[in-house]
């Protein structure tokens, strides 16, 4: 994996992580359960990806200094989310955290999974499934139904079209770094325009 997709999912990683911790403190768990929900929020797409393509160690298991370093960012960070779980707004900071989790995760499912060699449809899937599963497993524990299995605003759907960007963009040859920022950018442009307008697919 090249420098720059490893930097996309560090930052990828850390935008999930304070997602689930923020809603790990909403459920009013401890220090073991925000540190659990923020481990399967960060690393739960991106597990599941390494297992589709066949790909070992996981990558938080080759770089275990991943959840090391969210294990200290739980501690951290559950004192202080512990005010901005009482804001009003909080759930603004969670969808703005989660919407570019989703674009930067599904940059780096669609780019492993293209230099995979895989089928370019099976590479915007997987860049999809990397992109949105670390939420649903989230959201599982958390007693909730799936946010992406509800009829709500676009959600997988902005990380599919962010995944065809990058495609495209490498496809017309494109460099790497362009394809990635055309993901990320589609993918959290159309999230946050979903959510402010409320776009949802037809029935």
């Amino acid at each position: 994996m090249n420098t720059l997709i490893k930097t996309i999912e560090v930052i990828g990683i850390f935008a999930f992580a304070i997602s689930g911790i923020i809603e790990a403190r909403k459920k009013g768990m401890d220090i073991v359960g925000i540190y659990v929900v923020g481990m399967v929020t960060a690393f739960g797409g991106g597990s599941l990806r390494d297992l589709v393509l066949n790909r070992h160690p996981l990558f938080w298991v080759e770089h275990y200094w991943y959840p090391v370093i969210l294990l200290f960012l739980s501690a951290l960070a559950s004192a202080i989310v512990r005010h901005v779980t009482e804001h009003t707004r909080s759930m603004i900071v969670v969808q703005v955290l989660d919407a570019l989790g989703l674009g930067l995760f599904a940059a780096s499912g669609a780019s492993v999974a293209h230099q995979a060699g895989t089928n370019p449809f099976i590479s915007s899937l997987i860049g999809v499934m990397t992109g949105v599963f670390g939420g649903v497993f989230r959201d599982i524990i958390c007693n909730e139904i799936p946010y992406v299995f509800q009829r709500t605003e676009l959600y997988a759907t902005c990380a599919f079209a962010g995944a065809w960007s990058y495609l495209l963009v490498i496809g017309a040859g494109g460099d790497e770094l362009t394809a990635v920022m055309s993901c990320i950018t589609i993918t959290f442009v159309l999230r946050i325009l979903a959510i402010r307008y409320k776009i949802r697919l037809p029935v």
